[in-house]
């Protein structure tokens, strides 16, 4: 019955983060591990072989309309490899209920992130140099290899903190952030998922994978058009809503089980 249900939630979940331009795992993870009934450290790695796949997907209309900066973007996602393997390996020792606590807090952290950017929205935005010193290389080293530890540790892309990197570290216009951040994310994920099936991923279920995987493709694509129509800051206000609800969820579970 879960196979059954994997389309129709990628669909779902591919539509609304296709709207939002935010990258899919750190509402996937959750679908996975209390809707699928995968175990935390299996729904972290499948959602590295999803989010890269939708990622890859959507990069092809950003080269098309010229919004991928391809040589920063490799640059930075190869920084991402330093942090990646390692978030990988310790994901592979860490106790699941832990895992999903700290994916839950990472859930909390996004929401304000995002709920940070809302309201930066009505202010005018600073100037940043496009210019790169040893302060902004340094800052851009680390959240490389930050977003590489979390895409390697959660499952998640990172695009949530990626994209703000690139518009204030490297000073790119929001559509070739978005576009180039896309790049990162596949190749964040790439790496990640290699480390994790050489370091033991845990029993997954390839036909879910998948299904999700074309589910989340194509709800992408959707979730493209509809923002073009829909209010986009009513859209993040609602995700910001999920977010904290389904992270409250997971702490209510989760940490009874550690302790």
């Amino acid at each position: 019955m879960s196979v059954l249900w994997a389309l129709p939630l990628g669909l779902v979940i591919g539509t609304t983060l296709g709207a939002l331009g935010a990258g899919g795992g750190i509402l996937t993870v959750p679908a996975l591990v209390y809707l699928l009934g995968q175990d935390a450290r299996a729904a972290t790695t499948g959602s590295l072989l999803i989010v890269g796949v939708s990622a890859l997907v959507g990069l092809l209309p950003h080269h098309m309309a010229r919004n991928v900066r391809w040589r920063q973007g490799i640059l930075f996602g190869a920084l991402g490899l330093l942090g990646s393997w390692p978030g990988s390996y310790l994901a592979a020792l860490a106790d699941p209920d832990l895992l999903l606590v700290g994916f839950a807090l990472l859930m909390l952290v996004v929401a304000a992130l995002m709920v940070r950017r809302l309201s930066s929205t009505s202010r005018p935005a600073a100037v940043e140099s496009p210019h790169l010193t040893r302060r902004r290389l340094a800052v851009l080293a680390g959240t490389a290899m930050g977003i590489g530890f979390l895409t390697g540790f959660f499952g998640v892309g990172g695009g949530f903190a990626v994209v703000p990197a690139l518009t204030l570290v490297l000073g790119f216009p929001m559509p070739q952030a978005v576009g180039t951040s896309l790049l990162v994310i596949a190749l964040n994920s790439g790496t990640a998922l290699t480390a994790r099936l050489t370091a033991g991923a845990g029993d997954l279920e390839w036909g879910l994978i998948v299904l999700f995987a074309l589910g989340s493709v194509i709800g992408s694509l959707l979730g493209a058009r509809i923002v073009a129509r829909a209010n986009h800051r009513h859209l993040s206000i609602a995700f910001v809503a999920m977010l904290v609800a389904v992270a409250g969820v997971m702490l209510v579970q989760g940490v009874p089980a550690i302790l």
